[in-house]
């Protein structure tokens, strides 16, 4: 748990080690949950349970109890490595203690088990032949396990192969031609696709070297890291990015050369703020978990503000229409970064296979999106996130928008409420105690936004509930504020 510096080669003879260990406690094909934050240590974790024919499942330690409980037993998770050292400063151990029907193994206990005959094994042949030291992979195998959010309903498992992990890392480079003089620095959690791939796994297979940051909630101190270390490469969600920009210095992020946002819709002030102040285009992308997870994204040189960017390298796409929406259409995509399929809680550890209105093997992503002639993406809204009102589709999307117009500095979040008269009304959640409907109004109509869009109730709060990638908690707002 204690900061540190490491080569690839002490990269390796961890991953190997605690991969031996674990086949001292777990069987072959097990799902083995891992409950750890960005460290050297969960690296070497996944690596080692995956090179052993473990199968790591990454869980969200952010997520609440019940949350976790599920996924353990969506992925018929029996063992759970972790560290008493980490529950104690994350105040998790009685979070961790309360699952039900797994063992809990700490990593502080597994040196002992490591006789002088494994130290034999990994000094005297596996750090010299690892090839030769486990069996042969193969890419349609499980590499990783990760969890959806939970916000509608319980979480289901994602089931990603290391085929589709290592073809979107391929299909990134592609558009990003990472070198090994980039240094990479990601606090975003590993539990998550977008820290775990694009943040984690990326740079390690570019070579490039890397800072892990346990948290992306602290930002002095990270705005400190990226620095001193001269990082050239950054991933954010939108969130994160705006609480970074605002509280650097111009001279803070000189080093930085590529910056990406992904996870949820940048926001144009954020973009204007990173622009103006230190000089740096926000590259905005997308992305899905079932797809390992980056699908689109802005590429250097050809950035478009406002848009996703075009597909990556190899991802089809199918636009099926929306009743009721006039432009664009529900996106379906298909591609080598494909999951392999779903558990879900309702049949634990039962493997199904993708498939959607597309045909098998196409998913949707369930937002519907604008694809303009030069193929670049524009996100209209989440599906689920529209409001029915007055007999108008809205998207709830727009309605923050025009908080975000109207009070650029604070939070905001739309919900729905049922309405007698109008089918469906608008709740707007904020952090900013003086925003008014007429100035929300007057955003909208400088927007060109229609006044159904504006909300008919706002609430203050003085934050906004959020997941541990940086997204708003809706299904937590939700439960919290409109139960009645």
């Amino acid at each position: 748990m204690r900061p540190g510096q490491y080569s690839y080669g002490e990269l390796l003879k961890i991953s190997l080690a605690l991969g031996r260990l674990a086949c001292k406690l777990t069987q072959a094909g097990e799902h083995v949950g891992v409950f750890m934050p960005n460290m050297v240590s969960t690296l070497g974790l996944i690596f080692g349970l995956s090179a052993f024919r473990r199968v790591p499942c990454l869980l969200n330690y952010t997520a609440g109890p019940e949350v976790i409980q599920n996924a353990c037993e969506t992925a018929c998770i029996r063992t759970v490595l972790t560290s008493r050292e980490f529950l104690a400063k994350a105040n998790l151990a009685g979070v961790a203690a309360a699952l039900k029907g797994v063992q809990l193994i700490y990593l502080e206990d597994l040196r002992p088990r490591f006789n002088w005959l494994d130290r034999l094994w990994l000094l005297g042949f596996a750090l010299w032949a690892p090839n030769l030291a486990v069996a042969k992979g193969d890419p349609e195998a499980p590499a990783v396990v990760l969890f959806t959010s939970g916000t509608e309903g319980r979480p289901k498992g994602v089931v990603l192969s290391h085929r589709a992990i290592l073809a979107n890392i391929a299909q990134i480079r592609q558009a990003f031609p990472f070198t090994t003089q980039d240094r990479f620095f990601n606090a975003l959690p590993i539990f998550h696709s977008f820290g775990l791939t694009a943040g984690t796994l990326l740079p390690l297979f570019a070579g490039c070297h890397l800072l892990l940051y346990v948290s992306p909630l602290h930002a002095k101190t990270i705005i400190e890291l990226v620095r001193r270390d001269g990082s050239t490469a950054l991933f954010g969600t939108g969130t994160f990015l705006n609480q970074y920009g605002r509280a650097a210095e111009p001279a803070d992020f000189k080093s930085l050369r590529c910056v990406i946002a992904g996870a949820e819709k940048l926001a144009e002030p954020v973009y204007r703020l990173w622009h103006e102040k230190f000089g740096i285009e926000i590259h905005e992308g997308y992305g899905a978990t079932e797809m390992a997870p980056v699908l689109a994204v802005n590429p250097p040189g050809r950035n478009r503000p406002g848009t996703v960017g075009p597909l990556l390298p190899g991802v089809e796409a199918k636009l099926l229409p929306v009743e009721g929406i006039a432009g664009g259409g529900e996106l379906h995509v298909r591609g080598p970064n494909s999951l392999s399929g779903y558990y879900r809680y309702e049949a634990p550890g039962l493997l199904q296979p993708p498939g959607s209105k597309a045909g098998p093997g196409w998913h949707n992503t369930g937002d519907v999106v604008e694809i303009d002639a030069e193929g670049y993406l524009t996100i209209v809204g989440r599906l689920k996130r529209f409001a029915k009102v007055a007999g108008e589709l809205i998207c709830l999307e727009m309605t923050e928008a025009i908080a975000r117009a109207a009070s650029g500095q604070a939070q905001h979040a739309a919900l729905t409420v049922p309405d007698l008269a109008r089918g469906e009304a608008i709740i707007l959640f904020t952090t900013d105690s003086a925003l008014s409907r007429e100035q929300l109004a007057a955003a909208a109509h400088g927007l060109g936004y229609p006044e159904l869009a504006v909300p008919r109730q706002i609430r203050v709060l003085d934050n906004l509930p959020v997941l541990g990638s940086g997204k708003v908690d809706y299904a937590r707002l939700r439960h919290a504020y409109l139960r009645a």
